[in-house]
């Protein structure tokens, strides 16, 4: 069962405004996502409705799992200290 990953217009914005070493750090473990969208380490955030969050170094991978339609929705990526705001 292969999940569709997409990113939000914001999430593509915020990846691409990270340095292309950034980018190439995250790009596996968002399309790592299609596969398996709850791997070892990820925490539901408190508070909202189907929102996780993955942590790759000082970065957070903010999304929403859609069980119903096999989809992976990329909300926000950003620094831990903007992450939650």
């Amino acid at each position: 069962m292969t999940y569709r990953v997409e990113l939000t217009p914001r999430a593509r914005r915020d990846l691409k405004n990270l340095s292309v070493q950034i980018q190439s750090r995250l790009r596996p473990h968002i399309e790592g996502l299609a596969e398996n969208p709850r791997p070892h380490g990820i925490k539901k955030l408190a508070g909202e409705d189907d929102t996780y969050r993955i942590r790759v170094g000082a970065y957070r991978i903010l999304y929403q799992i859609q069980d119903e339609i096999l989809l992976v929705l990329v909300v926000k990526i950003a620094p831990r200290r903007e992450a939650y705001r």
